[in-house]
């Protein structure tokens, strides 16, 4: 299926997308090149045009973030799976994470509109949990009354993945700065 069909279903039909997605055949390397490196490549681009020359280098590391967040997370849904009654299975785990995805990484052309943008990319989110939701028991092939709580329990793992991660992040920029400073005292 082409990228924008793709894009187009998953938005506006996900119950009737997920078992098209479930059975067709893909790798990561497809599913990177083919949509998550394009997809996710939006919100940088948006950052580059709202202010070039700070957006830069945010925007390529936003990226590179995006692109190892989303193999990651696969790995934390293929590994939550049978807790859920789900089976583990990475290829579907990736499937389920990519186009889950598909409606925050759109949603990342908003960041041009600066402080609106974000509350528009914080709605895509929940849509795409919502995506997620309704993906779970087709793709890791668990049960509708557990798909609830695997959703739950992946945002969560997400929310701590993310606060984790800016946490090193800002202690590289920031804390290994401050402690240069101090030795110059």
């Amino acid at each position: 299926m082409n990228l924008v069909d793709r894009v187009k279903n998953i938005l506006l039909n996900p119950k009737e997308e997920w078992p098209k997605i479930a059975e067709e055949p893909a790798t990561v390397g497809s599913l990177y090149t083919g949509y998550i490196m394009i997809l996710a490549a939006i919100g940088p681009i948006a950052m580059i045009i709202r202010s070039f020359a700070l957006g830069t280098p945010i925007a390529i590391l936003t990226y590179a973030i995006g692109l190892g967040l989303t193999y990651v997370m696969a790995l934390i849904v293929d590994a939550l799976a049978t807790s859920f009654g789900g089976e583990k299975n990475f290829l579907q785990s990736l499937k389920l994470i990519t186009y889950s995805y598909t409606v925050a990484w759109l949603a990342g052309i908003f960041q041009i509109l600066g402080t609106i943008g974000g509350v528009i990319g914080l709605l895509a989110g929940i849509y795409a949990f919502y995506t997620f939701y309704l993906g779970a028991p087709v793709l890791k092939k668990c049960s509708a009354d557990k798909a609830v709580a695997y959703t739950i329990v992946v945002i969560l793992c997400a929310v701590v993945l993310t606060i984790v991660l800016f946490g090193v992040l800002a202690s590289m920029l920031f804390g290994g700065a401050m402690m240069g400073m101090g030795a110059f005292r």
